[in-house]
């Protein structure tokens, strides 16, 4: 049966950090949360994009574009867009808890990445509970 879900529940039901878990799904998209700290991998999505909104804490996204790289900083509420074929890198300094919009079966490395550390989830989402 399809009933409301808690996103402070569904955070709460694990610790891994990095590790996204599917919350619920739209059409052929998953809507996944995650709790993020510290630095995630430079990596792109070839086909599609990736909507990032931050629950709590603070988000950097570092992107690599024609002109140069940039920082986007997100604070709570806050969304962004990262376009498909944009190389990015989610960095949380002290910490956040995000929600992530994206295709089922996107990894959450990309389709090319950098070297990924032990301490990021190579997914595309785990079920909730």
């Amino acid at each position: 049966m399809n009933e409301p879900i808690a996103l402070d529940q569904a955070l709460a039901s694990f610790d891994a950090l990095w590790s996204p878990r599917i919350v619920t799904r739209v059409n052929d998209y998953d809507v996944r949360v995650a709790k993020v700290e510290g630095e995630h991998v430079w990596h792109v999505h070839d086909d599609t994009d990736e909507f990032f909104l931050v629950l709590d804490g603070e988000l950097h996204i570092g992107l690599r574009e024609s002109g140069g790289e940039r920082t986007v900083v997100l604070g709570k509420g806050e969304v962004f867009t990262v376009p498909r074929g944009t190389f990015h890198k989610p960095v949380a300094p002290h910490g956040a808890r995000i929600l992530l919009f994206e295709p089922s079966g996107t990894l959450t490395v990309g389709d090319r990445h950098e070297e990924v550390p032990a301490y990021v989830d190579v997914t595309t989402g785990h079920e909730l509970g």
